[in-house]
């Protein structure tokens, strides 16, 4: 009787593939999370956090709602409050403006999400959004399980004491205003209570996510 195959690892090439198609596989961090496992926690745009199925028709679907909505670019953030003494936090996409007056944005976490209670149940967070060089702080807060500010340097925010991690390009610190259901996630919106920029940062370039890729400005 033959010997079964070992089935391929997740960074190897499946038999039949291109191989150049690494190229364009998305962050392994984010492979995790599509693949459900239970270790990732990265706030997706909704949509593209899409179950997959054993229908074929299913999952030319959902690739190909991923496909487009990857078309459009975002920054990355991490969302963090403090659960009694304890920082909380979690990397997010899905992040947005929404009215200037009153200063109002949205964060829109999925209902699996682990650290979204602990938020809800604070009433209030902080916005960091990452500089380019912090992708190492995008996955290490996106890690479920893990002392996830391990080796990250952080200092309270003024108004709400929500973490505020240092080298970040700004941060807005904020009150929960509002929250909504939608669909498979929440549609949380923040009354800003403190905004900052951060002048001097290592790098003053934002983190992107473009193509299930984390990018930056020169490419």
């Amino acid at each position: 009787m033959p010997a079964e195959k070992e089935p391929p690892r997740r960074d190897q090439v499946p038999e039949g593939v291109s191989p150049d198609a690494r190229e364009t596989w998305p962050h392994p961090t984010l492979i995790e999370s599509w693949l459900g496992d239970a270790d990732v926690d990265f706030e997706f745009r909704p949509g593209e956090e899409v179950a997959v199925h054993d229908d074929p028709a299913a999952q030319a679907a959902a690739r190909r709602f991923r496909d487009v909505l990857s078309c459009f670019a975002s920054g990355i953030t991490v969302i963090t409050t403090m659960s009694g003494s304890e920082p909380v936090g979690m990397t997010c996409q899905s992040f947005s403006s929404v009215s200037l007056d009153p200063p109002l944005v949205m964060f829109i976490p999925a209902r699996s999400s682990r650290a979204w209670p602990l938020i809800q149940r604070s009433g209030r967070f902080c916005v960091n959004v990452l500089a380019a060089d912090q992708e190492d702080v995008s996955a290490q807060m996106a890690t479920k399980g893990t002392d996830k500010f391990a080796g990250i340097s952080w200092h309270p925010a003024p108004a709400t004491g929500s973490p505020v991690i240092d080298g970040t390009l700004a941060h807005l610190d904020c009150t929960i205003h509002a929250v909504y259901e939608g669909g498979d996630h929440y549609v949380v919106i923040g009354r800003v209570q403190h905004l900052e920029t951060h002048d001097g940062v290592t790098v003053p370039e934002p983190l992107l996510y473009y193509k299930g890729r984390y990018r930056t400005t020169d490419g």
